[in-house]
């Protein structure tokens, strides 16, 4: 099966479906809403199924790939949820200590996507490592749906102490050299410029993909180099950047920001109709090239 693209449909559809997958409107609200848009045989279900995740697209980094070692590892977050379980991916055979990613996912724990994204930065040379926030409720439950429901049930200062430790943890990793990059999409788009706020002495380098911005005050806490991708469509996330910038150029802070013409929210993400291929592709291009150059 094609992937459907994003020109295929409505921008109301699609904002809509925005609206849907950040919880702000039910699926009976969606299903309501959306009807007008179900034609040629298509209902609003349909429609709905179409712009959700198919996770058989999130596999360009193969999981049993020879070039990486992978695993399932625990770590203790006592301020936050307890015991926090994440996948942990690193070249194979590697001989010296490697500066270590965290990869932060969305808002709905550690899905197939974003653990291919952890093997996609390995693969660069990199130790990534993306915990799972839904681990004190099961973990990740298999359904984005599912998923976005026990997220919403735990506490938000909890899951920002779960990533704290998660990178403290990354950071103490033998198999790393204490060099800590941060790369996070949509929820963990905002959570990789919290950690830069939080972890100014161990997170070197920054990456959020249409994330939410922290205050002009935490702002000037960042000793993190800055590397931030907007959607030129998202207009809920992108209309805060020109006060983030000022905030960050008034402290001082070291960053680039592109904001990619004609893409939604989520375009990074290859398993729904947002994707756009050429900016998801400039996109983590330029993100490794920024981590080669700020973690070497």
């Amino acid at each position: 099966m094609l992937r459907p693209t994003a020109s295929q449909f409505d921008q109301e559809l699609l904002d809509l479906y925005d609206d849907y997958a950040h919880s702000r409107i039910g699926r009976r609200d969606f299903l309501d809403r959306a009807s007008k848009f179900a034609a040629g045989g298509l209902t609003a279900a349909a429609l709905l199924e179409i712009l959700s995740p198919n996770y058989a697209w999130a596999d360009q980094v193969a999981a049993d790939d020879p070039r990486l070692k992978t695993e399932t590892v625990e770590y203790a977050s006592p301020k936050g949820g307890g015991t926090i379980k994440g996948y942990l991916a690193k070249p194979a055979g590697a001989k010296k200590k490697l500066p270590g990613v965290l990869v932060v996912h969305e808002n709905r724990g550690l899905n197939p996507y974003i653990m291919d994204v952890v093997r996609r930065v390995a693969v660069e040379g990199f130790i990534a490592f993306g915990p799972d926030m839904l681990s004190p409720v099961g973990g990740y439950p298999g359904d984005d749906d599912k998923g976005r429901e026990l997220q919403s049930k735990r506490k938000q200062d909890e899951m920002t102490e779960d990533f704290v430790a998660g990178a403290e943890w990354l950071h103490k990793n033998p198999d790393c050299d204490g060099k800590i990059g941060v790369v996070g999409f949509c929820y963990g788009g905002g959570m990789a410029n919290t950690l830069a706020v939080r972890l100014p002495d161990i997170v070197v380098a920054a990456v959020p993909f249409y994330g939410r911005q922290p205050s002009a005050d935490d702002a000037a806490k960042i000793k993190a180099a800055l590397l931030l991708h907007y959607a030129a469509l998202d207009t809920r996330i992108t209309d805060a950047w020109p006060a983030y910038e000022e905030a960050l150029k008034k402290a001082g802070v070291k960053y680039t920001a592109y904001i990619y013409p004609n893409t939604n929210h989520g375009f990074h993400n290859d398993t729904t109709p947002r994707y756009d291929e050429a900016a998801a592709k400039l996109a983590w291009s330029r993100t490794i090239e920024f981590f080669k150059k700020t973690l070497s």
